[in-house]
């Protein structure tokens, strides 16, 4: 299967805030790329990332600015059992609340950010950070962003 018709979005939630924001892109998106694949990170670790898919990680923001426990394994396997991720094409949707948390703000996203491009892992555009302070839900902002980070990065990874 071509990586370019394949969206993995991979989800870390505390409260389902990124489940719901992942779930809404699978609806309204399904019309930019051939099969778009929800998946929670309970139990998962480096060996996802040998999937051909264009990868979206969508996760919150848990107590210090660290990653949801959901997504914790996942996470620390990207420490504990390196390897080069070079082939992987991914975006970030980073969940948090500046009002209450303003030093950690979108941590969680921004955490597994750092530890792909450490590993040489390639992201697409920039992270996306919702505010959930700002009055906007999270939904709606997410997916309008995801629309058109999608359909840069598919012409992007197609030039490549």
């Amino acid at each position: 299967m071509n990586p370019l018709s394949r969206l993995l979005i991979l989800v870390g939630t505390v409260t389902n805030t990124a489940e719901r924001v992942a779930q809404t892109i699978e609806i309204d998106c399904a019309d930019l790329i051939d099969r778009i694949e929800v998946r929670m990170m309970d139990g998962l670790n480096i060996r996802t990332f040998e999937e051909d898919a264009l990868y979206l990680i969508c996760s919150s923001t848990y107590g210090s600015g660290d990653v949801p426990d959901n997504a914790r394994a996942l996470y620390e396997s990207l420490g504990s059992e390196p390897k080069f991720l070079g082939h992987v094409r991914y975006g970030v949707i980073a969940l948090g609340d500046h009002g209450t948390h303003p030093q950690t703000f979108c941590q969680g996203g921004q955490r597994f950010d750092e530890r792909l491009t450490d590993l040489g892992a390639v992201r697409l555009g920039d992270v996306f950070c919702h505010d959930a302070s700002a009055g906007t839900e999270a939904e709606i902002v997410a997916t309008e962003w995801c629309r058109d980070w999608l359909a840069q990065a598919l012409q992007i990874t197609e030039k490549a």
